[in-house]
């Protein structure tokens, strides 16, 4: 399987500017690179511990994947908890300080925790899927398209390589989830996972741990949509118009720092796009029996975007990180780290030719 992903990845335009000859052109002489495609080499570059397109690859970006979003979801439980309970009893808890001191005062400080042990296994798999599956998908479509229409459309891949990806993701984390909102929002249901999660399978057996899943859906991959486009788009545009020097000339520490803006801005558009279905799905697992319909008319529409800016604080914050941890994993384990993608040679010559470039 992952042969054939490396077969892909080496007419990739994602993978490098470096370039590579091709398959069926005449040798270089003296070994040297063909200069007319714009290809990742077919094996590991100088100082990568491993081939762009290989499985271990992609398990090392899985690995990054579980260690993003394990670590920065459950590193936020306290402000995940008190925005759930917003959007499900916003009468008493108003908004996101007083939130937190009301939870503070009447259950203590160990309840600013309560959900933790959830959101860490249920967050860790979907980042497992998310980051994993999203090389594997943008490799893969990219190879469908061509590198010259991967090039031009490649907003559009990164909206359907992330769409594919959170998918499969979310039925890694609805069961999590589910058991999770119910700890933070419902007093007395269950203060621990291992007293959660059997609760609802003995009550509702799989319906009510994936009961979640369509409007996390909903939620999820509008949201992962655009954390990976904006992402992927904004390093571009800051490489381009923002960064004095080329990225190819910046250390580690500077591309991380691009890496972590970019991901903020990405954050904050996810945040906007995303909230109403976050309303739901907390309103869905808190109110046993409803539907995703039922809840979102109990909410109205001001119900739909309560807690906005609570959430927009949050995952701003959490998506920079979780892009930084990400990018800090390829560093550590050396893997290869495209830069933003380059116009093919051959798509150069033919707008040049059309006088359109």
């Amino acid at each position: 399987m992952f042969s054939s992903f490396r077969d892909v990845a080496k007419c990739n335009p994602f993978f490098s500017p470096f370039q590579a000859q091709c398959e069926g052109r005449a040798p270089a002489k003296d070994g040297a690179l063909v200069p007319t495609r714009n290809l990742g080499a077919a094996a590991a570059a100088e100082g990568d511990s491993c081939e762009f397109g290989s499985a271990k690859y992609y398990a090392l970006c899985g690995f990054g994947g579980i260690l993003s979003c394990g670590l920065t979801h459950t590193a936020i439980v306290p402000l995940d908890l008190v925005k759930c309970r917003i959007q499900v009893d916003p009468g008493k808890y108003k908004n996101l300080v007083y939130g937190l001191r009301l939870t503070f005062r009447e259950e203590g400080a160990r309840a600013l925790a309560k959900g933790w042990a959830p959101t860490f296994i249920g967050y860790s798999l979907q980042g497992l899927g998310k980051f994993g599956f999203y090389e594997i998908f943008k490799v893969f479509y990219g190879g469908l398209l061509g590198e010259e229409y991967s090039y031009t459309y490649r907003t559009s891949l990164y909206l359907a390589a992330s769409a594919s990806a959170e998918f499969f993701a979310d039925i890694l984390l609805a069961p999590w989830e589910a058991t999770k909102v119910r700890i933070q929002t419902m007093p007395g249901f269950a203060n621990t996972l291992r007293e959660g999660f059997p609760k609802i399978y003995n009550a509702e057996g799989f319906n009510g741990l994936y009961k979640g899943l369509p409007p996390l859906w909903m939620r999820q991959i509008p949201y992962t949509m655009m954390k990976f486009a904006c992402f992927e788009r904004t390093v571009e545009a800051l490489y381009k118009h923002v960064v004095p020097k080329p990225r190819a000339d910046c250390n580690k520490a500077e591309q991380l720092v691009v890496t972590f803006v970019a991901g903020y801005i990405a954050g904050v558009f996810c945040a906007i796009v995303s909230h109403p279905a976050d309303s739901v799905v907390s309103k869905l697992n808190n109110d046993k029996g409803s539907t995703a319909i039922e809840a979102a008319k109990a909410l109205g529409m001001k119900g739909l975007w309560r807690g906005l800016g609570a959430r927009i604080i949050m995952i701003g914050t959490l998506t920079a990180l979780q892009w930084f941890i990400y990018d800090s994993v390829k560093v550590v384990f050396r893997l290869p780290r495209p830069p933003p993608p380059e116009m093919p040679e051959s798509l150069r010559k033919k707008l040049e030719a059309a006088g359109k470039l």
